[in-house]
C-alpha cells in the first residue's frame, strides 16, 4: 500500500513538473517604463490569466533608450507594444513587423502650449519653438507638420528635441510640448500652471491622429504554427487583463504599482493615468479596425514631399489571431 502511494505521488509529482514545463515562455517589449499604459498586460500576469492560457510571460519595461523595433530585430523578445507610425516606418525600411492586436482606439497624443506663447491656433506654429519626441515618437508630429505646410528645418517651426519630460514649456525653452492625454499632460499640471494657462491640440481633433500602443510581432514568426497559437492564447489573455483594467482603474493602477521596479511612480499617478488609459482602449477588444488602420496610413503618406512613409504598406497587420483568440 505504502509502494502504491509512493508511487502514485511520483506520478503526480511528474505530472505537475510536466505541466509546469509546458509552459510556453513569451517576452513582451514595452514601449515605454512600468506604468498604467501597459495596466492590461500587468493585469494579466497578476490575474493568472496568462497562466491559464499555458503562458510564461516576461514584460520587459522600456525607457528613453528602447525602441521596440530593434529590441525584436535582435531576437529580444517575441512581442513588442508599438506606435504604427513608427512600426510602419520600420517596416519600410526592411523590418517586417506585423500587427497583430491593436488595444487602443484613440490617440493621446497632443500638443500642449503655453497661451503667453502667443499660440491660439495651429496657425500659430509658425516661427515658434515646438518641443517633439523622437525615437520613433517624431512621426506623428512631422506628419502633422506636413499637412500644415510647415517645414521643421528652423525655417518654419524650431523643432527641440524634447526628452521625456515637460521641462521646456516649465522654462519657456519651447512654445508648446509634446504630451500624452494620460501622463506629460498632467506633470505640467502638478508643476503648476493650470489649464487656463495652456492651450491643447489633441492629434485627433486636429485630424492627424495615428494608432498607438499596439502588439507587432516578426512577420516570418507566424508562418509556425506553434507561434500563431502562442499569439492567439497571448492576446486571448492580454485583452482580458485591459477589459479587466477598464472596469476596475483604481485596482489595475495598484497592480502596476506593485510591478514598478524602480519605486518611481505614484499612487496618484498611475490611478490618473489609468483614468486617462481606460478612454483610450474602451471601443476596443483587440481587432484591428481597418478604418483606423487607412487613416494612420493615409495621415503618414499625406506629407507632400516629405511623408513619413513613401509607399502603402503590404501585409502590414493581420486578424489571423486576434479572429482566433477573441471569437
Amino acid at each position: 500500500m505504502k509502494r502504491l502511494m509512493t508511487t502514485a505521488l511520483a506520478g503526480a509529482l511528474a505530472l505537475g513538473a510536466s505541466m509546469a514545463q509546458a509552459a510556453d515562455d513569451v517576452t513582451l517589449q514595452l514601449k515605454w517604463v512600468t506604468q498604467a499604459q501597459f495596466a492590461g498586460y500587468f493585469v494579466a500576469k497578476d490575474k493568472g490569466f496568462y497562466d491559464e492560457e499555458g503562458l510564461n510571460v516576461t514584460i520587459k519595461p522600456g525607457g528613453p533608450d528602447v525602441a521596440p523595433a530593434q529590441v525584436i530585430a535582435g531576437g529580444g523578445a517575441d512581442v513588442v507594444i508599438d506606435w504604427m507610425p513608427s512600426a510602419l516606418a520600420s517596416r519600410e525600411k526592411g523590418l517586417d513587423l506585423v500587427n497583430i492586436a491593436q488595444p487602443f482606439k484613440h490617440s493621446g497624443m497632443m500638443l500642449t502650449c503655453r497661451k503667453d506663447a502667443g499660440i491660439a491656433t495651429p496657425a500659430d506654429f509658425k516661427g515658434k519653438t515646438l518641443g517633439v519626441w523622437f525615437y520613433g515618437n517624431e512621426y506623428p508630429f512631422l506628419s502633422w507638420m506636413s499637412k500644415l505646410g510647415l517645414k521643421t528645418d528652423g525655417s518654419d517651426v524650431t523643432v527641440l528635441k524634447q526628452g521625456f519630460n515637460v521641462d521646456p514649456i516649465l522654462q519657456k525653452q519651447a512654445a508648446c510640448v509634446s504630451t500624452m492625454t494620460y501622463n506629460e499632460y498632467w506633470q505640467i499640471i502638478d508643476a503648476g500652471l493650470t489649464a487656463d494657462d495652456l492651450v491643447v491640440f489633441k492629434y485627433e481633433d486636429q485630424g492627424v491622429a495615428t494608432l498607438e500602443d499596439g502588439m507587432y510581432v516578426m512577420g516570418d514568426k507566424l508562418k509556425d504554427p506553434a507561434f500563431e497559437d502562442k499569439m492567439v492564447r497571448f492576446v486571448r489573455a492580454s485583452m482580458k487583463g485591459w477589459k479587466w483594467a477598464e472596469e476596475n482603474p483604481d485596482a489595475a493602477a495598484m497592480i502596476v504599482l506593485d510591478n514598478d521596479a524602480t519605486g518611481a511612480q505614484t499612487e496618484k499617478h498611475q490611478k490618473r493615468m489609468m483614468g486617462e488609459i481606460a478612454k483610450l482602449t474602451a471601443g476596443s477588444n483587440g481587432t484591428l479596425d481597418e478604418a483606423d488602420y487607412q487613416r494612420t496610413v493615409d495621415s503618414l503618406m499625406s506629407g507632400g514631399s516629405d511623408p513619413v512613409i513613401t509607399k502603402m504598406p503590404e501585409g502590414a497587420w493581420t486578424h489571423a489571431i486576434t479572429d482566433k483568440a477573441l471569437n
